[in-house]
């Protein structure tokens, strides 16, 4: 994998830069879609890399762990094959999950013991076992293994958890380096910096990790529900930090909004559920504000559903048909607003690039926040 900055903003820390992986370039800043399960939930490939058009997307090891299964997707020849997708791919360790099943998992410093969702059954994952997975299911990039920690949180458990997280990605780092690869191309392993919110473990952690070389570096542990102007000053002091020359990736950010402020804190990727999670509950972003669909005010609304025309979805149907969809609980509706949802989130993100290349991109995020604030 290969990373260089095209462009640097001179009044914040934006970049607009250029990743290479075997399956496609990605031009950065980006957004993920999320395709836990090797699917983008309610849209085809076909919608995905013909209207939406993302460079690069996400997948999840343990739901792939679970189903499929890695060796089913091994056999298929990697998840590219698998899913019949032949742009970038990249592999959650499952950390976060294994952290969102906290009544039925224990951690050990071996790794974490865990009950599955699905028929309750008890797997182990270690940072060595979480990477021989994601070596099978065959990502371009695949993160390390590691522990996420709750908001909130006490100080002695965060910094407890950070320094096992710590050991485990030396563990992955072993198991990654003497693993052979199984398919024609290289795999690029992104560790993860933890800390939750205190300033000093952010910052142990960050040049912890710094120091790796690695391909890349991810945040982790924000987004778990601590206040919105902490994610903003831990990303702060880790993009600060983490190399300059390697791409950075926030993990499981979020909203418009938020995108926008932490490209300019220096983050180059995002991935996030909100934008089909969110539509499939009704609610529609747009450059004016959010839509919640399923409100009587659009009940007569036969104008376009967004005129600004992200999507083909956008003009070919009107608010009070899909506000119709949703009110007779027809799946069309949550599939409509989940394809204009992603299509909007990769137009923020390239223009978002456009405007640091042009130099402009301070002044015209200032505008766009107060834009994205609305409710409409």
């Amino acid at each position: 994998m290969n990373f260089k900055i095209k462009h640097t903003d001179s009044f914040s820390m934006a970049r607009a830069g250029m990743i290479e992986t075997h399956h496609g370039k990605i031009k950065t800043p980006t957004f993920m879609p999320v395709g836990t399960s090797a699917t983008v939930k309610g849209v085809h490939q076909r919608e995905l890399e013909n209207d939406i058009n993302p460079e690069i997307i996400l997948s999840n090891t343990y739901h792939l762990y679970l189903r499929p299964g890695s060796k089913i997707i091994s056999k298929s020849g990697g998840i590219h094959n698998f899913m019949n997708w032949q742009r970038p791919i990249l592999t959650d360790s499952g950390g976060f999950q294994v952290y969102s099943l906290s009544a039925t998992r224990k951690i050990q410093e071996k790794g974490v013991k865990f009950k599955s969702h699905i028929d309750g059954s008890y797997h182990f994952f270690t940072p060595e076992n979480a990477i021989s997975i994601q070596k099978e299911i065959g990502a371009d990039i695949i993160m390390s293994f590691d522990e996420c920690t709750p908001y909130p949180c006490d100080l002695k458990y965060a910094k407890s958890s950070m320094k096992r997280t710590h050991r485990w990605l030396d563990r992955c780092f072993i198991q990654y380096n003497n693993q052979p690869q199984l398919y024609k191309y290289d795999q690029a392993l992104f560790p993860i910096v933890q800390g939750s919110i205190y300033k000093d473990l952010r910052k142990e952690s960050a040049e912890f990790i710094a120091k790796k070389n690695a391909d890349g570096n991810a945040i982790g542990g924000l987004s778990v529900g601590e206040p919105i102007d902490k994610m903003y000053e831990m990303t702060e002091i880790v993009t600060n930090i983490l190399p300059k020359e390697r791409p950075r990736y926030l993990m499981g950010v979020g909203t418009p909004i938020n995108i926008l402020e932490c490209i300019s804190l220096g983050v180059d990727m995002f991935d996030c559920v909100i934008p089909t999670r969110n539509g499939r509950n009704g609610m529609i972003f747009t450059s004016k504000g959010t839509i919640n669909i399923k409100n009587k005010k659009w009940e007569s609304d036969f104008s376009v559903l967004d005129p600004d025309n992200y999507c083909f979805v956008d003009i070919l149907y009107s608010r009070s048909y899909v506000r119709h969809l949703f009110t007779i609980n027809e799946m069309l509706g949550k599939q409509i607003c989940s394809l204009h949802n992603l299509a909007f989130y990769l137009w923020l993100v390239r223009e978002s690039r456009k405007h640091i290349l042009a130099g402009d991109f301070t002044s015209w995020k200032t505008k766009m926040v107060k834009q994205l604030d609305r409710r409409l």
